[in-house]
């Protein structure tokens, strides 16, 4: 296998047009995987045309597609290929669940403010 896995799956999200591709290295938070990639499908169509292309190019160079997840409503598809995973939603649900930013974090990164402060009883 001469191409990357990360390299195919890039070219098949850029082939059906995805929109704000991100990869992200997680191998310093997890051991299940090495790279995560999210992009954004314009419509439900999109978001399954995505995924399908993701899976069907990586397993034409010879990768093994452990899964895919969420292709039934199409608002949120994961491909699973062990060492990329791969996120591909519509719009409202890659803002909603922000995972560019989930897995930004790291321990204390946080932000403390008066609204996250605790409150014991008779503290008030």
């Amino acid at each position: 296998m001469t191409q990357s896995l990360h390299d195919i799956v890039i070219n098949a999200l850029e082939e059906v047009k995805a929109q704000d591709i991100v990869s992200i290295d997680v191998r310093e938070f997890t051991d299940m995987m090495d790279s995560m990639i999210v992009a954004t499908g314009s419509s439900n169509r999109q978001v399954k045309s995505l995924a399908n292309n993701v899976a069907v190019e990586g397993k034409k160079a010879g990768f093994q597609l452990i899964g895919v997840e969420g292709d039934d409503t199409s608002e949120w598809i994961l491909v699973d290929f062990g060492d990329v995973i791969v996120h591909v939603m519509l719009p409202a649900t890659r803002s909603f669940y922000d995972l560019e930013r989930l897995w930004a974090l790291r321990p204390g990164d946080r932000p403390a403010s008066a609204d996250d402060e605790i409150m014991f009883d008779g503290d008030a």
